[in-house]
């Protein structure tokens, strides 16, 4: 890109925030006060993500006189589940294609429990009156090369004779630019009912308001510091008090598991996004957009983008950073040469909008595993139990996850708890500098692979064929 170009485009970013677009909301709750005192209860959950408050708020929705306590080591919503781009899928695998690879003789069933999961989580949003913008409208993956429209097109028609493609329209180049106007667009896939749109912060804090409204005690600013056997259950040592449980469920997900043999199943990418300022109607009839869908390119290394609400857009992906040694740290998540390359590459694919400016570019933390999507498992002869590996779809399937974990903890088997997805582990990943030297090499290869057609070299069909292929 040309340094005029790129000067040109880093102009929109003069007044960008460096805070979470969601999280910058003057309606944002206070926190709920620290824990200070010991406590007693039937479950503990560590965690105030969506992972942990879908436990706590199904756990008492299956059984109304379970005493439930959950612990935030800070605010409700402030990580993972209060920075992403609000997109909730059905999908439990990380996508049809991950899934459909790693687990074929259960896709029938996994796609029908996502669904299943979608619908509850809709049901759950208006049955408790959370107000996070959520519209199902939909997700267009779609193609900006003559390869991937190729593909978009062979991947439709291979779903379609396994009877996968229900609710989903192949678009070629005039359809996809009917539905979003850029002149990057050759063909597009359309999910009609399989994604929604929300606020993902409103959705924390809605889900944080409706458990405390069924009794839920919610500790904020109560980071959970060690893990020990006690008497028939578990205690877990705060800063300034402990909370005794018959049972554990912990949703800590990229933060270190308090069960030390799941560390290594782990590993931190670091994910970035810009937001615009709102669009005048000129500007957002010149890209069309009128029914709202989710957009994603199918590049190696993706964009995904969004309108908000109040017609912003949102435009984030591509850049996925693993820093050196898995650390979780805070100074990782403002990165202005990722803000700079997506402005550019965000006026590439919408010329027509040229002038706008972004008002807020933030990144944080997602969990990924080498399967690219949750697993689960218990500890201590089943009295705790987790789930972790969401890799940025945890939006949806967390709430799948939390009543895996409920399923585990209750010591029954059900139909979750026989699905392959939950009995098997994914590969851990290996100590650095080996953890780093192979992420860094698939990532060179995956650019480089969306620079040549979409062919794969040696080192990416090799991680194909140990169960390791990896995308942005």
């Amino acid at each position: 890109m040309a340094a005029g170009a790129m000067n040109r485009f880093t102009r929109s970013l003069s007044d960008a925030q460096p805070v979470p677009y969601w999280l910058d909301d003057p309606g944002r709750p206070r926190p709920e006060p620290a824990l200070t005192t010991s406590e007693t209860c039937d479950l503990l959950v560590v965690g105030g993500g969506y992972s942990g408050l879908w436990t706590a708020l199904v756990a008492k929705e299956r059984d109304p006189q379970r005493d439930v306590v959950l612990v935030e080591g800070r605010e409700v919503g402030w990580a993972a589940s209060g920075r992403n781009g609000g997109f909730c899928a059905a999908s439990l695998t990380h996508g049809l294609p991950n899934g459909l690879t790693r687990w074929p003789d259960e896709i029938h069933r996994l796609q029908q429990l996502g669904e299943r999961n979608l619908d509850d989580i809709e049901a759950a949003v208006a049955r408790h009156g959370i107000d996070c913008d959520f519209e199902r409208t939909g997700e267009i993956d779609v193609a900006t090369e003559p390869y991937q429209a190729r593909e978009l097109r062979e991947w439709h028609e291979e779903t379609t004779r396994l009877g996968l493609a229900e609710g989903v329209e192949f678009l070629d180049a005039d359809a996809v630019r009917e539905q979003v106007d850029s002149p990057t667009f050759r063909a597009g896939l359309w999910d009609r009912r399989g994604v929604a749109m929300l606020n993902p912060a409103k959705l924390a804090w809605g889900l944080k308001r409706a458990c405390r409204e069924l009794g839920v005690r919610v500790y904020e600013n109560t980071p959970a510091l060690d893990l020990k056997p006690f008497g028939a259950g578990m205690a877990v040592r705060t800063p300034y008090g402990r909370v005794r449980a018959r049972r554990v469920a912990l949703g800590t997900n990229i933060f270190p598991n308090l069960v030390r043999r799941v560390r290594s199943y782990t590993v931190p990418v670091y994910d970035y996004a810009l937001m615009t300022e709102p669009l005048t109607a000129d500007q957002l009839a010149s890209i069309g957009w009128k029914n709202r869908q989710g957009l994603g390119d199918s590049a190696n290394q993706f964009h995904y983008f969004r309108l908000s609400a109040d017609n912003r857009v949102l435009w984030g992906g591509y850049d996925a950073i693993y820093p050196y040694g898995g650390r979780v740290r805070a100074e990782y998540d403002d990165r202005p040469e990722t803000y700079a390359k997506l402005a550019g590459h965000f006026f590439t694919c919408f010329p027509q909008l040229e002038g706008v400016r972004f008002s807020h570019a933030w990144g944080g933390a997602i969990d990924t595993c080498s399967r690219f999507s949750a697993f689960f498992g218990t500890a201590h002869r089943g009295k705790v139990a987790y789930a972790a590996g969401y890799t940025g779809l945890g939006v949806g399937a967390t709430r799948f996850g939390a009543e895996v974990m409920l399923d585990l903890l209750s010591g029954q088997r059900t139909e979750r708890t026989e699905l392959e997805m939950v009995r098997r582990k994914p590969l851990p990943f290996p100590p650095e500098p080996f953890a780093w030297t192979g992420i860094a090499l698939t990532k060179w290869s995956l650019a480089r692979a969306d620079a040549q057609g979409g062919r794969r070299n040696l080192w990416l069909r090799t991680m194909d064929r140990l169960g390791l292929g990896f995308d942005s």
